[in-house]
């Protein structure tokens, strides 16, 4: 499924998406020659028609405890033996206004895989009813009431239950694995880990995608509890409540359990993510038990599982059909064992395919670079790897408009670019050095890798007491000054004492890079992007300084290129 290109919201499927979903559902209802042929524009008849041969296929309400009506599609194999059981998967619809639809280009490798599959619309979410609650308690009570209703169908194996959702409901899934120990397996893609450390990282708030997903939840639909924690998050009120509710939704909280069942996990998500924290999902798996696997792609939030989404290949589906076969017994997937441990992509190499057993193994040891002064002749500082330099300092003007150097011009969309080989070109020469600070290595004398965590630290005296500023390492070309963006991060400082310095550490997304020989890694450092929002008082000015013993530096995992 493709995203539509026209402004609005980054998550709005086009035209052809919706007609190629409408015409299978339509044909799934009524699998007619007439109907089942109409898909034969999109090459998908003789797929359906081969699935409509061999499971059933029907759109069901099921009414929750308190009467809510959830709207839902199950599929079932038709070839049983009296009495045989086959396991199941459930799918919780991702957050799109089609809802469980999402998921119809899935159903024939699923069915033909022998399993019955359940996928459905959280409350709130398109057909279904009630209010929308965000993946909290009411939902996972929701869910187990699912796997309640599932596992009454005689079909159904209830010890061979795995969940299976991208984004929302992947979120659903994971949650619902932690309260419900029927669910023998989960995979989720584009997962979060900490809700609130996606909504809130190093002390600034994610505006723009926490404004896009409530465009598409629809506050008139949303729960009283979380309108209320909207406007809290839109007037920077950051309180008990606001964690709460953010701590209840967040699958890091809940290790124990997924710990003491050994739940096999699976999760993915994209370097240039811009709606969940990638650190937290990073953190989440690194601390999980049991059989695990992390994917980690090329682009941004949802790109990776589009295609496989839409009944095509994906690493992301491909992996999950192997997970659920491999804990479940199906044989939906393409026969090969599942990979345990990270398996990744570097940027910007759609094709490229690394894996490594854990976490530890896979990030390359940090190597420090000092900030420097700019030499003598140049305009920006140095990136320098031989030892700590004291003593300068550089000011930076907050004027609440941003510079060249921003976090993704588009919401989903330039990650998706990035997956087709296109990423976005940063004109750093041309960036004004009176509202950003920027620093370089010299031309790398080989091809390099970029592998692993970062971390920025930072001495900032802002003139006003609160201060904000965004860190980018980009990758760039020093004959052009065109470079591509490796990573980043914000930095939020509250009620610090005006003209007091203030020493800030703070991780950077993590990443994985390959840079050509001849190339510089350049760190940006401004103070505002439209992607976050922005603490400082405009007008005015953030002085970056590097004292004695507190001196400025960031560490890159950094290695040749193997």
């Amino acid at each position: 499924m493709s995203v539509d290109s026209t402004p609005g919201n980054p998550f709005t499927l086009n035209t052809d998406d919706l007609a190629r979903l409408e015409a299978i559902r339509e044909g799934l209802l009524d699998p007619s020659p007439r109907r089942i042929g109409r898909l034969d524009q999109w090459g998908l008849a003789d797929t359906f028609e081969t699935y409509t041969l061999t499971s059933t296929y029907a759109e069901v309400s099921i009414t929750m405890a308190d009467g809510t009506v959830l709207d839902a599609a199950l599929s079932v194999p038709r070839d049983l033996a009296p009495g045989q059981t086959c396991p199941a998967v459930v799918l919780p619809a991702p957050l799109i206004n089609i809802g469980h639809r999402a998921y119809l280009g899935m159903f024939p490798r699923w069915a033909l895989g022998g399993y019955a599959v359940l996928a459905y619309s959280q409350r709130g979410l398109a057909a279904s009813k009630g209010e929308i609650h965000v993946a909290g308690p009411q939902d996972v009570a929701d869910a187990s009431e699912i796997v309640n209703w599932l596992v009454g169908q005689d079909a159904v194996d209830p010890e061979r239950i795995g969940f299976f959702g991208s984004s929302y409901g992947a979120g659903t899934s994971l949650l619902t694995a932690a309260r419900d120990p029927r669910v023998k397996a989960v995979a989720g893609t584009s997962a979060w880990g900490d809700l609130f450390a996606s909504l809130y990282e190093n002390g600034t708030r994610h505006l723009k995608a926490f404004e896009a997903l409530v465009e598409l939840f629809d506050e008139e639909r949303c729960s009283q509890e979380f309108r209320e924690v909207i406007q809290k998050i839109r007037a920077n009120t950051i309180d008990d409540q606001v964690r709460e509710f953010a701590e209840a939704r967040s699958p890091r909280n809940h290790l124990a359990a997924y710990n003491d069942n050994r739940t096999p996990i699976l999760l993915t998500t994209a370097w240039h993510e811009t709606i969940f924290s990638v650190p937290a999902v990073v953190d989440l798996f690194t601390r999980l038990t049991g059989p695990k696997s992390l994917l980690v792609q090329v682009g941004d939030h949802g790109n990776g599982e589009l295609p496989g989404l839409a009944g095509l290949l994906s690493k992301p589906t491909e992996m999950a059909y192997r997970w659920m076969d491999h804990h479940l017994g199906g044989s939906a997937g393409d026969g090969r064992e599942p990979r345990f441990g990270v398996r990744s992509e570097y940027m910007h190499n759609l094709l490229s395919d690394l894996r490594h057993p854990d976490w530890e193994s896979y990030a390359l040891p940090r190597q420090r670079f000092h900030l420097a002064d700019a030499a003598a002749g140049e305009r920006d500082g140095q990136l320098t790897p031989t030892g700590p330099r004291p003593g300068w300092s550089r000011s930076v003007k907050a004027t609440g408009r941003s510079t060249e150097a921003v976090v993704a011009p588009k919401l989903i969309q330039t990650g998706l670019a990035e997956r087709m080989g296109l990423p976005h070109v940063y004109r750093t020469a041309e960036i004004d050095r009176g509202l950003a600070a920027i620093w370089a290595t010299a031309p790398l004398e080989q091809a390099m890798r970029v592998q692993g965590d970062l971390e920025v630290r930072v001495t900032v005296k802002p003139q006003e007491k609160n201060a904000t500023i965004v860190a980018y390492l980009t990758d760039c070309d020093p004959a052009t000054g065109k470079a591509t963006i490796i990573t980043h991060a914000p930095c939020t400082l509250t009620n610090e004492q005006p003209g007091q310095a203030t020493t800030v550490a703070f991780p950077l997304q993590p990443a994985h890079y390959v840079l050509a020989r001849g190339r510089r890694l350049q760190l940006i450092i401004d103070t505002h992007d439209p992607f976050f929002a922005d603490a400082n008082t405009a007008p005015s000015a953030i002085e970056i300084t590097s004292p004695q013993g507190t001196e400025s530096y960031i560490d890159i995992p950094l290695g040749t290129l193997d």
